[in-house]
C-alpha cells in the first residue's frame, strides 16, 4: 500500500481550478503526500465526488526537460483502450500559476502496489501468475502502434541508445557533486559497446518494475502502469533489461531487488525464463549481448539517483532525507553496470 505523509498543497488553489477545467473534482478537498516519490510529488486527494491522485513538477531549479509532467499525460491520455492498463486522466494544468507548478489529476486506482520483488504474501503459484502478468504487460506495451494512438512524434529518431547515453551523461555531470571513478568508466565502456540498431522503435516506459504497477487483489491482473515520466519512443529492450537489473539488486527495502533469493522455490522465474516469455510473446527468436542493455540500465538509474541526490542535497527534492541516502547508491549502480559488461576490478 502507498505510504501517506503530511499535506503540501494548496488545495484551495486545486479546488477553484477544478471548477472549470475539472469539474467531476468537486470539494471540498483534503490532500495526502503519497511518500517515496523523489521525482514528481504525488498526492491523493479526497474530495467530496470521490477520490484521485495529482502528479506535479516539484517546485524549484530543475533540470531541462525533466519532471515532464504533461508528458505522463499525454501519453497515458493515448493508452486508454490499448491492452496496456493506465489510469485514466482527468485534466492537465501547465498554468504554473495555480500552485506553483504544473500537474495533472487522474482516477485513482485501486489494487495492491507490490514494493517487494519476492512477493512475500503471496503463494509460489500466485507469485508466477503476478510476474507473468508483469511480463505480459511489458510485451504489450512494446506492441503497440504509436502511429494509431497519436504517439508517432513522441520520441526522437535515431540511435535510442547513443542520444539516451548522451543525455543521461549529461544530466549526471551537471547533477554530480564528487567524482565517481566507477561512473566515468561505466560511460566509455557504454560507448564502446554499443549494439548496432536493429529498427526496433516502440513505446518505452523508462522506469518499468514492479512497484510502478497496480494489480487486481484476487486475479493479480495488472490495473494500471504508473510513473511515465521517462517514457519516450525508443527501443524496447531497455524496459526489459531494467526489470533484470532491478532483480540483481540486494533483498530487502533499499535494494528491493532478488540477489540471493531462491526463485525456484519461491515460484518465480529467472531471468532468462522472463526475457524467454518475453521474446516468445513478441516473436523474438532471442536477444544478443543481453549484458549490454542491462548495464545501460544500471547507468541510467546510477544517473537518476544523482539527480536525486542533487536535489536534496539543493532543498528540491520530493524526500530530501530519503534522497540523499539514494545518492549514496550511484557507485553501487555504476559497479553493477560494469559488472553487466564483464568489467570488474
Amino acid at each position: 500500500m502507498p505510504e501517506f505523509g503530511v499535506q503540501t498543497l494548496d488545495t484551495d488553489a486545486v479546488e477553484i481550478w477544478a471548477r472549470d477545467h475539472a469539474p467531476e473534482i468537486r470539494g471540498p478537498i483534503r490532500a495526502e503526500k503519497i511518500a517515496g516519490g523523489q521525482s514528481n510529488p504525488t498526492y491523493l486527494l479526497h474530495a467530496a465526488s470521490g477520490d484521485f491522485v495529482l502528479r506535479r513538477k516539484p517546485p524549484g531549479q530543475l533540470l531541462k526537460s525533466a519532471h515532464a509532467v504533461d508528458r505522463e499525460y499525454r501519453v497515458q491520455s493515448a493508452l486508454a483502450g490499448t491492452e496496456v492498463p493506465v489510469a485514466r486522466m482527468i485534466a492537465l494544468c501547465d498554468d504554473d500559476s495555480v500552485i506553483g507548478s504544473m500537474f495533472y489529476v487522474m482516477e485513482r486506482v485501486h489494487g495492491v502496489n507490490h514494493r517487494d520483488p519476492r512477493l512475500p504474501d503471496l503463494s509460489p503459484p500466485e507469485r508466477a501468475t503476478v510476474v507473468d502478468e508483469m511480463n505480459r504487460v511489458l510485451a504489450a506495451l512494446h506492441e503497440v502502434d504509436v502511429d494509431a494512438v497519436g504517439l508517432s512524434d513522441y520520441g526522437p529518431e535515431g540511435n535510442y541508445y547513443e542520444r539516451q547515453i548522451s543525455r543521461w551523461t549529461k544530466q549526471y555531470c551537471a547533477s554530480e557533486m564528487t567524482p565517481i571513478p566507477a561512473m566515468d568508466r561505466l560511460i566509455d565502456a557504454l560507448g564502446g559497446r554499443m549494439p548496432p540498431d536493429d529498427g526496433q522503435r516502440t513505446l518505452v516506459h523508462g522506469d518499468y518494475r514492479i512497484d510502478n504497477m497496480i494489480f487486481d487483489a484476487d486475479t493479480h491482473r495488472c490495473n494500471a502502469v504508473l510513473d511515465w515520466e521517462l517514457s519516450t519512443l525508443g527501443h524496447p529492450y531497455a524496459d526489459l533489461a531494467a526489470v533484470i537489473m532491478q532483480w540483481q539488486l540486494p533483498t530487502g527495502p533499499d535494494g528491493r531487488g532478488l540477489a540471493g533469493f531462491d526463485r525456484a522455490e519461491a515460484g518465480l522465474p529467472s531471468d532468462q525464463a522472463f526475457i524467454d516469455r518475453y521474446c516468445e510473446r513478441r516473436g523474438i527468436r532471442g536477444i544478443d549481448d543481453m549484458g549490454f542493455y542491462v548495464a545501460f540500465a544500471f547507468f541510467r538509474m546510477a544517473a537518476i539517483l544523482q539527480g536525486v541526490a542533487k536535489r536534496a542535497e539543493d532543498g528540491n527534492a520530493s524526500d530530501p532525507e530519503r534522497g540523499r541516502a539514494m545518492g549514496r547508491y550511484v557507485p553501487v549502480f555504476a559497479q553493477g553496470g560494469l559488472h553487466a559488461l564483464g568489467e570488474t576490478g
